[in-house]
């Protein structure tokens, strides 16, 4: 550490006629480059220290970029996930008399690199890699609906407070007075038997839609509770008191000044919520009130796993470690963005 005395002796910091100031240009241009960075940038220089982080937001992209491309990878690798394989081959090549993969290690071989589902013969890997796409699909679409839900009624009820925070936040209890997973199961086959007759087949795009909708209405609370207390603490603030005195419309103040301090915990509790729902779409489908036949799905392939673990123990490792590593690395991500934009906050 240079002390005082250094400080000003000639040479040593202060500039001095032979050098013509540059290097208290540099001194300037370095204390610009400090004080020039941005919230944003600030983020993200701590973001990218973080090894972890950077490690699980790289999984968490491949898993979004197998979704995205499923269609591609289903066309480079040569199958898809609807074609029974096992059944179109003759008896005894590739399903035994069982129906159960006659190679080792539930059928995995060059042609086959997961193996093949027990019973119709699927190509396990393309059932993999078509399941992260309708989980990833539904649990973007419901984590979206419900941030924007919490967005409105949270940040509504803690501006405006009195009645309106009053009513928002009776409601708000009482959606979260429903047990979440219990309700799912049974919420589902109820409003799916309100749109088709129970004796009919529901359309696919349907049923999506309306694991979207129970999922989306009971799965919003928690964000919401968390955005109206720091709604109430960002109201008495200085610059949103000024911003009142001024005549600017609450409209205004919530878009320009308390949105933009929101964003944090909103993007946090995001990274939260979306491996939350890809879990609960997962255990609809393992009770069988998901996603239906033929759609590939995690929570399926585990229910069939779960039917043939003492014979072919190998199907069910291939949708576990998927969802366990996808699960945790977003979790991981979660913390490592939360400890970005307020490091004190992991202390």
């Amino acid at each position: 550490m240079t002390s005082p005395s250094q400080a000003t002796k000639p040479g040593a910091d202060t500039p001095g006629p032979e050098d013509g100031g540059l290097s208290s240009t540099r001194a300037a241009k370095n204390g610009n480059d400090l004080v020039g960075r941005s919230p944003g940038q600030l983020m993200w220089m701590r973001f990218k220290r973080d090894r972890v982080g950077v490690i699980s937001a790289c999984i968490v992209l491949a898993f979004f970029a197998m979704a995205a491309l499923a269609p591609v990878i289903s066309k480079l690798y040569g199958k898809d996930a609807y074609t029974r394989y096992g059944q179109q081959a003759p008896v005894g090549e590739l399903l035994n008399d069982n129906s159960y993969p006659v190679k080792p290690n539930g059928g995995m071989s060059s042609e086959f690199w997961f193996g093949i589902e027990p019973g119709l013969g699927r190509d396990v890997f393309m059932q993999l890699v078509f399941g992260i796409r309708t989980s990833l699909s539904l649990a973007v679409a419901i984590t979206i609906l419900s941030v924007l839900t919490a967005i409105v009624i949270g940040v509504a009820g803690g501006y405006f407070g009195g009645r309106v925070d009053y009513f928002l936040g009776r409601l708000t209890d009482l959606m979260m007075s429903f047990p979440n997973q219990l309700f799912f199961v049974a919420f589902t086959p109820v409003i799916m038997a309100l749109f088709v007759d129970p004796q009919d087949e529901m359309p696919t795009w349907m049923r999506a839609c309306v694991l979207i909708y129970v999922m989306w209405l009971l799965g919003w609370m928690t964000l919401a509770r968390l955005l109206r207390g720091q709604t109430l603490s960002l109201r008495e603030r200085e610059f949103i008191e000024a911003a009142k005195v001024a005549g600017t419309p609450p409209v205004r103040i919530i878009r320009k000044e308390l949105l933009p301090n929101l964003v944090t915990p909103i993007l946090v509790q995001s990274t939260y919520m979306l491996p939350n729902f890809v879990t609960a779409i997962a255990g609809l489908s393992f009770l069988g009130v998901g996603m239906p036949e033929p759609v590939p799905d995690w929570g399926r392939m585990f229910a069939k796993g779960a039917e043939v673990y003492q014979s072919d123990i190998t199907y069910m490792f291939f949708p576990g470690g998927a969802m366990v590593i996808f699960i945790l690395a977003f979790n991981l991500l979660g913390d490592s963005v939360r400890d970005a934009f307020d490091p004190k906050a992991g202390r």
